[in-house]
This record gives C-alpha cells, structure tokens and sequence, in this order.
C-alpha cells in the first residue's frame, strides 16, 4: 500500500510515494519553469502544472514495486501567489507567483488599507503575497478580477482540480497577508476592503479529506477514480512535516528555487521589525520563517549564464579557496525579502580584477547564496529565535561541499535527509493521516524520520568566511535604496 504526495514547486512538480514506514519508495518530476513576460513579471500557465502533475505521477507509478496500490493523495505546494478561477472552476489568466514583484507600484496604497491592523497580519508587507498582488490585479486588470469567483494558492488550485471542490489549508492562508494572526482567521475587513471578501476559500484542516478523486483527474493521473484527496499544505510546512519536525525547538533549512529558514512555535510571535514570517504549520503551532527568494534560482542563472552544468560548477567553485579571492556576488536577482525587504534590489558581482576567471565568480556566487541564507538566519536571532543545530532539506542541498559551506557559514550544524523530497513527503505523510494509516500528525512524523547526514561547520574556513560576509553585507548596505525599501 502506497501513499502520494505532489509537490507542485515554482519550476517542476514531483510525485512521491511513500510506503506505511514513512520511506520514499518511488519519485517522479516534470519541470514547467515559470515566465518572465515583463521584468517583474513572473508567472505560470496553470495547465503546465496540469501536464506536469500528470507525467509526475506517471514516472512515479512506473517505477514503483508492482504491489503498491494508492490509498490517498495529498498537495503541497508554491506559497502566496494569486490564481484566479471563475464560477466554471476555469483559471482567468496565467498564475501570479511568489517572486513577482509587479505589486512593489502599490504597497504603499495597501498599508494603508492595513491600518490599524498590520501589526495583527504578523509578516512584512512584500509584493509577492496575495493581498498586494489582489490590489495590483484590481487596478490594472478590473474585469479579470470582476469574473473571478476565487482566488487560490497553486496547490489549491490543482487539488480542485483533482476534487472539484474549493479550500485552501491554514498554512497557506497564513501566508497571503490577508490572514488576522493572532485571530488564526481570514482578515476579513481587509479582504472586503480590498473588494475580495467574497473570494476568498474555506479554510480546511490540512490532512481533512477534501473529497474524491473525479474521472477525469483519475485518468490525468493513471490511478482509480474514487481515491480520498487530503487538503495539504504549504510547501515549506509540508517539508517541515516530511524532515519529521512538528514541535520546538526544531528548525529548519529549505534550499530549493529560493530558501527559507524555520522555528517551530507553539503560539506565534510577532516580530516587531517585521522582518520575518510567521505561519501555520500543518497541524497545531506556527513557525517563524526567514524568506530568502535568491538561492537555487540565483544560482540556476549564474551556472546558465557562464555556461556549465551543476556538476561542473561545483568542482569549479570548491576548487577555490574560502573567500573567493575577495570577489563578492550579491544574488537579488528578483529583489530580496528577508532581511532587506526590498523588490529593487538586484544582484551584482563586485571586487573582480583581470586575474580573476570563471572559477572564482562560481565560488562567489555559492558564497553569496550561503551569506543571504546567513542573513535570514540572523534576523530570526534578533527577532528571539535561535538553534543548536538546523534540519536540511531541499533539492538543492545535495552535494556534501556545498553542505559544508552552508553549514560554515550558517554557524551550526546541518543534519541533512540522504533524499531531498521533504515537501512531496510530508504531503505524503499528510495523506496518510487523512485516510487512517496514522492517528495524528504527530504519529505520521514519528513514523517518518529520515536517516540523517550530519555536516559540521568547517573551522579553518570560518575566518575567511567570515571576513567575506562583511564584505557581502557592506555591499549590500550600499545597494539598498531607502526610497525602494518597502
């Protein structure tokens, strides 16, 4: 017996399929790299997720044992971004993701619609989240606004896909700041007036059966029509979930298209600076998270652009020594959140000279990736939350010496999943508790730790380090315009 998890990301979508002991017996992936219409601009066409799913879960099933049959399915999924659909279930336009930064023209003007409830919101006011990209879509775009009867996270909107049936899970309503926090409910005079009141979907429990897989989305995927479909959760709640952390102290590092870094709470806590996130996890309790949006999408450009495969880069880049010769890279291709909360920020290679080659911009780029991580890492300290040690997921954390930069960098050490499908696994896990194979969340992450690789700081490195995030942080301070701050 088999459980499914789809992890729909930013740039492909993965099927994961779990056995009853929590271990990933099977994976499928298909890519769908979202678009840049406009500088700013960054979207996706729905019905590539669609396809996507589909061929995920087909690779999957096909190289599963023989014996595997599905009893649930469970989503996770892209955080914030806005789909609309109307009253026929149908998308009304391409999808608005997380790194989109069109909304930067109107943050002003949806402050001030938060007054005297932003503090209650409990996360900056970024313009890849729901509520400001809402307020974009209804000055510039009126009548596609007018039609919709909806408005979803990507997840969302595949589970209605699968189900035909509208929700959305507290770990991703927390995160449109639309979401009263300490109220752990809809903001709902905000959304009304934001003129969305009436869109906004019914909250469910994230491993609540959300209905039954149809026909037509049976075929789509080459499983039974009739199987339970599980609400899920946010990707970076569902990966917490997959790593087998549900309460404090944990915390965790997630480096995929951007990163994050979490705190597990019990109740939320507001940080005042308003630098930092705080969410619902999939059960009971929040987390603290520190957004970074450059991290393997910085470096999916900078291995593109100076034309070398990942394997490549990383013995180009290690072959250098801890500091990178004292050539900086600042990796805000897409602005920055946190700590700078910035959309117009932009990367930059600086300290260069002719002596310098292809070699040293790779290292200095892996470099300025871990120092940005650094700098989420830090805010959270500022904002109260610290930890000994971080769990490691994501796909982009794979080979062991960029593990051993992060880790030297970051300060602590790293205790890393031998199979980076932490998201696609805990919706997995998800599933399983929504069909009965586990009584509670809680029970499903017990069931589900993963061997760990544990990657110490290194401490020859540490001083070049960090002498080099200095440097990265000066050149960061004199990048940030205090008119573009948000």
């Amino acid at each position: 017996m088999a459980l499914l998890g789809i992890d729909l990301g930013t740039s492909g979508t993965k099927a994961v399929l779990i056995d009853h002991d929590g271990a990933v017996r099977a994976v499928g992936a298909s890519g769908h790299p979202p678009r840049s219409p406009v500088p700013g601009f960054v979207e996706a066409d729905v019905e590539s997720w669609w396809s996507a799913a589909g061929a995920a879960v087909h690779q999957a099933l096909r190289v599963a044992p023989r014996d595997f049959v599905v009893e649930g399915i469970s989503l996770s999924g892209q955080m914030h971004g806005v789909v609309l659909v109307d009253r026929r279930r149908e998308a009304l336009r391409p999808a608005l993701l997380w790194p989109d930064t069109r909304a930067s023209t109107v943050l002003a003007a949806f402050r001030e619609r938060c007054a005297g409830i932003e503090e209650r919101l409990g996360n900056p006011i970024v313009p890849g989240m729901t509520g400001p990209l809402l307020l974009w879509l209804g000055r510039h775009e009126p009548e596609t606004l007018a039609r919709a009867s909806w408005v979803l996270s990507p997840k969302d909107w595949l589970r209605l896909r699968l189900v035909d049936d509208v929700a959305t899970d507290p770990s991703d309503a927390s995160a449109t700041l639309l979401w009263d926090v300490p109220a752990d409910d809809w903001a709902h005079a905000l959304a009304e007036s934001l003129g969305v009141g009436a869109l906004l979907p019914p909250v469910r429990a994230s491993a609540e059966v959300a209905g039954t897989l149809t026909r037509a989305a049976a075929a789509h995927l080459g499983l039974p029509k009739g199987l339970p479909v599980i609400v899920g959760a946010g990707d970076a709640a569902a990966a917490a979930l997959g790593n087998g952390l549900v309460a404090p102290p944990a915390a965790l590092l997630t480096v995929g298209t951007g990163g994050q870094v979490l705190a597990l709470l019990d109740r939320p806590v507001l940080d005042l600076t308003r630098r930092t996130h705080c969410y619902r996890v999939a059960g009971p309790g929040w987390y603290a998270m520190a957004a970074v949006q450059n991290v393997g999408l910085a470096l999916e450009w900078v291995i593109t652009t100076l034309g070398v495969g990942w394997g490549e880069a990383y013995e180009r880049a290690f072959a250098v020594s801890p500091g990178a010769r004292d050539v900086t890279f600042l990796p805000y291709l897409t602005g920055e959140r946190t700590p700078h909360l910035d959309p117009g920020l932009r990367a930059a290679w600086s300290g260069m000279a002719l002596d310098h080659d292809r070699d040293v911009l790779l290292r200095a780029a892996f470099e300025g990736v871990a120092f940005a991580l650094r700098d989420g890492v830090d805010a959270l300290a500022s904002a109260g939350h610290t930890f000994p040690s971080l769990r490691l997921a994501g796909g982009g954390s794979g080979d062991s010496r960029w593990r051993a930069l992060l880790a030297t960098v970051l300060g602590v050490p790293l205790h890393s999943v031998e199979v980076p499908h932490a998201s696609g696994c805990g919706a997995a896990l998800l599933a399983g508790v929504g069909v009965g194979v586990w009584a509670s969340i809680t029970a499903a992450a017990a069931a589900s730790r993963p061997p760990l690789v544990t990657t110490e700081p290194v401490e020859q490195d540490v001083m070049a380090l960090e002498q080099a995030l200095g440097r990265f942080r000066h050149a960061a301070t004199a990048a940030v315009s205090p008119a573009r701050s948000i």
